[in-house]
């Protein structure tokens, strides 16, 4: 079903890919992103909140580059998932539902036609975490960064480690993957910060496989690390560190530019305009970013901004390089003529944007005011 979303909502930013008013009492989560081998953007999303059928995860295609979307399946018992290429399949790897089982579903005709959920789970027990995180390939490997929250009842109690297989397994089948033990964040000792969660599997310049994760924190920019061994069968606790990354007290995703030798990522980092309000819900800004060493973090533009940090949100993106632009599928919150959105966290639209010429990118003219009085972080002029 194809929806011209663009005429009923011309002052959103990007392109609309859905869109649910606030009455219905859900809303939009776990935006992906990925680019099919025949060229076609396919992007996915789930349903949260408390109105009907929350815990689905709706699948979308582009065939003109993003101009336009249509929806080509939805899947039940699918939530928290990222969208995937591998061996030519495409899949989705994430949890039954919130704090369920971990689960990954694959599709052979780019994203209409689904295994069912009981031909992937990846574990018996419930309780599992993640988010939209990258899927990404190193070493013959497949990896992604997971979460298990002990105990379910009640948010925050993230233990963290890393999945991963090898690329030629069959990945629907649970004896392909390998599993971390489960490292547990140090309350009493790490701070400032209460829970680690929404890790991102990266290789570093010295071919060393880490996770980085966001750091659940009202009011600093740090993200905190740990090594992975290189066979994915575990995580060193001795090597937890914590490092400088603006925003990363909301969720990111961080890819490498070969061309480069660069690791990017988007997040809300919380403008000094908006600090004053807690930084963890300042949502109205997407700043990209770069590292050479993923240590040292450059602020390279924004790319996505409103003055409302109450009512509008760009957050959770995730994003892909499609040659010299970097494509965007972002969780918006955003005035629609129905209410608009119910706070700047429950989004009510999924948006798709295009960073052109990435590597050459500034903030426009009219935003780069909001960049003054930055003295913690690099900015490109």
């Amino acid at each position: 079903m194809s929806i011209a979303w663009g005429q009923r909502f011309p002052n959103v930013p990007g392109v609309v890919i859905d869109h649910l008013p606030k009455s219905a009492g859900n809303f939009l989560g776990s935006p992906s992103i990925v680019i099919l081998p025949d060229g076609k953007y396919v992007a996915s999303h789930d349903i949260f909140g408390k109105g009907p059928t929350p815990q689905h995860t709706h699948v979308f295609e582009s065939a003109d580059k993003g101009k336009s979307w249509q929806k080509i399946a939805e899947l039940d018992s699918l939530w928290w998932a990222t969208l995937f290429m591998n061996k030519g399949a495409l899949y989705l790897l994430g949890t039954t539902k919130e704090y369920g089982r971990m689960s990954i579903r694959r599709s052979a005709d780019g994203g209409r036609n689904w295994s069912s959920v009981n031909e992937g789970y990846l574990s018996t027990d419930q309780g599992y975490h993640c988010a939209s995180v990258p899927v990404q390939v190193f070493n013959g490997r497949v990896w992604k960064g997971m979460e298990r929250n002990v105990p379910t009842t009640s948010w925050g109690n993230f233990r963290s480690f890393v999945a991963s297989a090898p690329v030629d397994a069959d990945l629907l089948n649970p004896k392909s993957w390998s599993f971390t033990q489960h490292l547990v964040y140090n309350k009493t000792d790490w701070k400032p910060g209460n829970a680690w969660l929404e890790g991102n599997v990266v290789m570093n310049p010295k071919g060393e496989i880490w996770n980085i994760l966001r750091v659940n924190n009202l009011e600093d920019d740090q993200a905190v690390t740990y090594r992975v061994s290189n066979d994915g069968q575990t995580a060193d606790s001795t090597t937890v560190r914590f490092i400088k990354l603006p925003g990363a007290c909301k969720k990111f995703n961080i890819r490498f530019d070969p061309k480069t030798k660069l690791y990017y990522t988007f997040t809300n980092y919380a403008l000094p305009k908006h600090r004053v309000f807690k930084r963890e819900r300042a949502r109205n800004s997407q700043v990209m970013l770069s590292s050479p060493d993923l240590e040292n973090w450059t602020i390279r533009g924004i790319i996505l901004y409103n003055p409302d940090v109450e009512k509008h949100g760009f957050q959770y993106v995730d994003w892909q390089f499609d040659g010299k632009d970097i494509i965007v599928a972002c969780r918006t919150a955003f005035d629609d003529g129905m209410g608009g959105a119910n706070n700047q966290h429950d989004s009510n639209f999924l948006t798709f944007h295009r960073v052109k010429n990435y590597r050459k990118y500034r903030t426009p003219d009219e935003w780069k005011p909001l960049l003054e009085n930055i003295t913690d972080f690099v900015v490109l002029k």
